[in-house]
């Protein structure tokens, strides 16, 4: 009979990195990446596209992909619920007109597929940010990154990696670095 071994918490830390410069904070994150850390959040006191480039590297935003179903799901929803009403409640249209006319359903197809794509946008939005946000660390809820400073947080740092990872973001411009192996360190 084996014992099974306890996960070591310990040998995992989070590490906090606060800049007072954006440009300091674009050679963290491109430092972090060359070396082969790419695990980070990135927080700022405002939206800045540098930033998303850098840490997303170009790639689109999966929230089109939400935005796309609820188009899709929406205009079938539409289209589907006028049909159906009108071919099981048929009036009698002179001229020979058909009962289904699609010309006459475009406006308010248009109008269900903008609502869906708007209401399945707003999911995507909150699914791809993580809100509400009642997970995220104590090192990513720092007051200054709502304020004037950026900031990086590298959640799960081993032992191992503290040292070379603190060398990196203080290299980089960091004001502080805290966390890791062996607490905090102002430079």
């Amino acid at each position: 009979m084996s014992a099974a071994v306890p996960l070591d918490t310990a040998a995992t830390k989070p590490m906090k990195a606060v800049y007072a410069h954006m440009d300091c904070l674009m050679t963290g994150i491109a430092n972090l990446k060359k070396a082969g850390f790419t695990d980070m959040m990135v927080m700022t006191p405002m939206p800045r596209h540098e930033v998303e480039d850098a840490v997303y590297e170009g790639e689109p935003s999966p929230v089109r992909w939400f935005t796309l179903v609820g188009a899709t799901f929406g205009l079938t929803m539409a289209l589907s619920l006028m049909s159906l009403t009108s071919a099981n409640w048929p009036m009698i249209l002179p001229g020979g007109k058909p009962v289904v006319s699609l010309p006459a359903f475009v406006p308010v197809a248009f109008e269900g597929m903008v609502l869906w794509a708007s209401l399945f946008t707003l999911i995507g939005l909150l699914i791809n940010c993580r809100l509400p946000a009642t997970d995220l660390p104590e090192e990513a809820c720092d007051p200054r990154f709502s304020s004037d400073c950026f900031g990086i947080v590298l959640e799960r740092v081993s032992a191992h990696d503290a040292a070379k990872i603190r060398e990196i973001l203080e290299h980089s411009g960091a004001i502080e670095v805290e966390g890791g192996e062996g607490g905090g360190h102002h430079a």
